[in-house]
């Protein structure tokens, strides 16, 4: 059985509005599953891959603070 969670998390969420998505993302990290992880890393990447370069560069200077 091939299954791809990448896409089966996609499915899950496309259509979702911002407010619908913001609840998803603080369900997440309030219940801090391991199991929730790999949609918050899908959610990252679709950001990733529609931010311009200086919300990437925010992003990460974002990232580098908080893992100070």
């Amino acid at each position: 059985m091939n299954f791809n969670l990448r896409q089966a998390v996609l499915n899950n969420i496309t259509g979702h509005s911002s407010n619908q998505l913001e609840q998803t993302i603080v369900d997440a990290i309030e219940r801090g599953e391991e199991k929730m992880l790999p949609g918050l890393g899908v959610l990252f990447e679709v950001y990733w891959q529609h931010a311009d370069e200086n919300e990437k560069l925010q992003m990460l200077e974002t990232l580098e603070e908080g893992l100070k």
